[in-house]
């Protein structure tokens, strides 16, 4: 099959791209830089210059493909404060998509998020769809991006081979430089390894390896309105991240009350605060994933976070 993959340069994308062009399949990457174009090329994928605000151009590189991977996000938009203008070109993007895919029975794969899809209590792949979010929340802050993954299913009335991919806050390996890499960082800024309140509220997570496979056979398998969940540990407690954080920087682990978490956290706080943990249960036995690279706690003790770079 030839694919389309929108960032397919970026840390789950880079992963993404050599497991489907070692199934067989030819990639075809979109790139805004000349560094993505050049990373692209080396990892064996074809290159379609452009953005995720060119919708002319993600409509010519989905009409010649046989399916898409839709990985891009404008993360720096929306952390720098327009979340929403981030979730709107998103919206916009998986929109022109559809267009182009509908009738076909050609598969749409997008990332979405487990986080906050039911807080306090495991989340499955059947939650997180009866808020009416598909169109009531569409330009409306936080649920933004949720109503473009119900979209996305809606699509498979439509004649596309639609699912949505959550994956957790983590896709943790070597080179990770997300959360838990944050995390990291603020312990050694900080002089402490801290979590919040008594640190029992769970992240799941996964290893990017095993996440990008999980891609390819949606890709490649998935029902259309296939709504899946790439986690390999349900729910690990933020203590226990923060445990074996403090042991590898020989650094005290602390407990950090609500109040001051946004102060010592910044803008982790909120989401290092979430009690969010999810199966993949129901993705198992539809797809026959199964996780085999390290868990999170292992990943960590393998030490790669926590060596610093060269100068």
């Amino acid at each position: 099959m030839r694919i389309f993959v929108t960032g397919a340069s970026g840390w789950i994308g880079s992963a993404v791209v050599p497991e489907l062009i070692d199934a067989g399949h030819v990639v075809v990457g979109l790139a805004r830089s000349d560094d993505s174009a050049a990373a692209l090329l080396a990892a064996g994928a074809e290159v379609h210059r452009g953005s995720l605000d060119d919708l002319d151009s993600l409509r010519s590189a989905a009409s010649a493909s046989g399916g898409v991977i839709h990985l891009a996000f404008k993360h720096d938009l929306a952390f720098t404060g327009d979340y929403l203008g981030a979730a709107n070109a998103d919206r916009h993007a998986v929109e022109t998509f559809g267009e182009v895919l509908e009738g076909s029975d050609r598969p749409l794969v997008i990332a979405s998020g487990t986080l906050g899809v039911a807080l306090g209590r495991m989340a499955t792949e059947r939650d997180g769809h009866d808020d009416d979010s598909s169109l009531a929340a569409y330009g409306e802050g936080p649920l933004a991006r949720r109503a473009t993954a119900e979209f996305v299913l809606s699509l498979a009335s439509r004649g596309v081979r639609s699912s949505v991919m959550r994956l957790p806050p983590t896709n943790h390996g070597d080179g990770d430089n997300g959360f838990v890499a944050t995390l990291v960082a603020i312990a050694r800024d900080k002089g402490v390894s801290g979590y919040i309140g008594n640190g029992s509220n769970r992240w799941p997570a996964v290893h990017r390896l095993d996440s990008a496979r999980l891609f390819r056979l949606a890709v490649e398998k998935a029902p259309a309105g296939s709504t899946l969940h790439a986690v390999a540990d349900e729910g690990v407690p933020i203590r226990e991240v923060a445990e074996v954080i403090g042991r590898h920087l020989d650094l005290p682990v602390v407990s950090i009350s609500s109040e001051n978490a946004g102060e010592h956290f910044t803008w982790l706080a909120r989401f290092l605060a979430a009690d969010s943990p999810a199966s993949s249960a129901l993705t198992r036995e539809l797809l026959g994933w199964q996780p085999v690279q390290p868990g999170l706690i292992d990943d960590l003790d393998r030490g790669h976070y926590f060596q610093r770079p060269f100068a």
